[in-house]
């Protein structure tokens, strides 16, 4: 029983490691370079035709789009050197000066032809075809075999479709807001309590950490964002990237408005201890600085941040379930989490109220509190995710049209003969 457990255990770690995008890479890599390389050999005058297996290295990418539109600028970033290396060999050959001169030239020709990252690439090609004495010779032969590799490369992706890294996104998307929801749970701890200067800013530092995090999740949405264009297997590609697009400008509003509140707290808590101006004394014996809220204030805004980092959860699952069912269910979580929320905000306004009342050095600290809090509850309500969402298909979808008329015109006019022909068939 042990050993079926064990082997089942393996087969899972092997299935999910097939999924992981540095094994796709690899394999997928050494795949279409081998194959470029057997091909290069039959076509190729060159004994060891190495740039088709490289060229197919390079160009070979996690995704579809990337493959593409990598293929046709490293394509273009070799041509260009080898055009430039026959000038040279016509017109000077092979010297020290001639050397820098064409280095020059080839990354000026790489940025005027617009290779973006494949630049270096010009001067590296127009160097190996002048090195020979048959120039001629070697620059077909780096030619077609660069054609081979781009072309070997571009094939792997269009019969082994890519994966596509929605999944890997939106598990990014989620862990970033179950750290945010940590971080809420410790400031609502602290702040229920007498909190120190040193440990309010050392919160303040941890907000300002997520900005890290942001940038990960970033990174991981870009490559499920462009795993989805181009890819036969995703019918509705525009509406995933902008429901994971959105996600994350959300979060990251509610990580900065997190940053503003943790920097209010921080505040107020060098309003409430006494030594917050004299550091050589923080460590001696002396009063405990005074809480940062009354007593039934300081549970309800630690009520108040447990609430809300929930919801930041759930808004985290909410915009990476694609299953309609489990959608509807992860909303009506979030509506209700909401209202929640807003019931123990009301709460604590009127307690902020009441100390003020009672005593109004720190009015302005407490109405930030308050209008902090707002704001996330602001950017997590469904209905603002809805009319969000909607302009920002709307937007998506008219910078398709402008950016390729032709292809929208053609849509169109195919979704016109659709619906031509089923108003016809029901009088059939």
């Amino acid at each position: 029983m042990q050993v079926v457990r064990e082997w089942t255990a393996s087969l899972v770690s092997y299935v999910k490691r097939r999924r992981d995008p540095v094994v796709v890479q690899t394999l997928r890599s050494a795949a279409a370079a081998t194959i470029a390389y057997v091909i290069a050999l039959r076509l190729s005058p060159e004994a060891a035709p190495l740039t088709a297996p490289l060229t197919a290295l390079l160009v070979v990418q996690v995704t579809l789009y990337s493959t593409l539109t990598t293929g046709v600028r490293r394509v273009n970033s070799v041509v260009a050197g080898v055009l430039v290396a026959i000038a040279f060999s016509l017109l000077v050959g092979l010297t020290w000066w001639s050397l820098g001169l064409l280095i020059v030239a080839s990354l000026v020709v790489g940025r005027i032809v617009r290779v973006e990252e494949f630049v270096p690439e010009v001067a590296i090609s127009a160097m190996l075809v002048l090195g020979v004495t048959t120039v001629g010779d070697t620059a077909w032969a780096r030619v077609v075999e660069t054609l081979i590799g781009a072309v070997v490369g571009l094939g792997c992706n269009l019969l082994f479709a890519p994966p596509v890294w929605v999944d890997e996104a939106g598990e990014s998307i989620e862990g970033l807001a179950r750290r945010v929801r940590r971080l809420m749970l410790r400031m609502g701890e602290e702040a229920a309590g007498r909190t120190p200067v040193e440990l309010a800013t050392a919160r303040l530092y941890e907000a300002r950490a997520l900005d890290h995090d942001i940038v990960e999740v970033d990174a991981a949405l870009k490559q499920a964002e462009d795993s989805l264009k181009f890819n036969p297997r995703v019918k509705e590609g525009m509406l995933h990237r902008v429901v994971l697009r959105t996600g994350l400008d959300t979060l990251e509003i509610c990580t900065v408005v997190l940053r503003v509140l943790a920097r209010t707290l921080t505040d107020l808590a060098k309003e409430r201890d006494p030594f917050a101006d004299e550091p050589d004394l923080l460590d001696d014996e002396g009063p405990d600085p005074e809480p940062l809220f009354g007593a039934e204030t300081g549970r309800t805004v630690e009520r108040l941040l447990s609430e809300i980092g929930d919801a930041v959860v759930s808004f985290a699952v909410l915009v990476t379930t694609h299953v309609s069912v489990s959608a509807e269910s992860a909303e009506a979580r979030l509506t209700a989490e909401l209202r929640q929320a807003t019931a123990t905000r009301d709460k604590l306004a009127q307690l902020l109220l009441e100390e003020v009342q009672r005593d109004a050095r720190h009015w302005q600290l407490h109405g930030a509190v308050l209008t902090e809090v707002n704001r996330i509850l602001d950017e997590l309500d469904t209905e603002h995710r809805s009319r969000r969402l909607l302009e920002e298909l709307d937007r998506a979808a008219r910078e398709q049209r402008e950016r390729m008329p032709h292809l929208t015109r053609l849509q169109e006019r195919l979704r016109g003969n659709r619906t031509a022909r089923a108003r016809r068939s029901p009088s059939r």
